[in-house]
């Protein structure tokens, strides 16, 4: 026999309103008993109050990553400049070498070419001046 049906039959059986209320008090112990998780159970507008507070601290935290992003990205872009002109530093450095370095290769075959001309009229010189046998 289900709970409601025993309970109308005792309270159409009970006589006095003490003895039902007294019935009616036990049938919502013995509910309470058997559904002891309805307590926990939230209400609608629990549910909708929590919703809210999410939903703030989800925008708080956005604000804050947000925030913590932007610094980053300063760090970033004031590092890539930072690299940046090093690089430019370095690469006229090396344009710098790379010049010199061909200005002296420039001297040494002029040197070489003027040596070899030297060579070349001295061996003249020798063969116009020396006695032919």
């Amino acid at each position: 026999m289900s709970v409601t049906l025993r309970l109308y039959e005792q309270l159409t059986e009970a006589g006095e309103d003490k003895t039902r209320a007294k019935l009616i008090t036990e049938a919502f112990e013995q509910l309470e008993d058997r559904y002891s998780q309805l307590k926990d159970v939230a209400t609608h507008g629990q549910v909708r109050e929590s919703e809210l507070r999410v939903q703030k601290e989800f925008k708080e935290v956005e604000a804050r990553l947000q925030k913590e992003i932007r610094k980053v990205e300063g760090k970033v872009r004031e590092g890539i400049r930072e690299v940046e002109a090093k690089v430019r530093v370095e690469i006229r450095d090396m344009e710098v070498k790379l010049t010199q370095a061909i200005h002296r290769q420039t001297l040494w075959m002029i040197g070489s070419v003027g040596a070899v001309i030297g060579l070349i009229r001295l061996l003249e010189w020798f063969l116009v001046h020396l006695p032919k046998p």
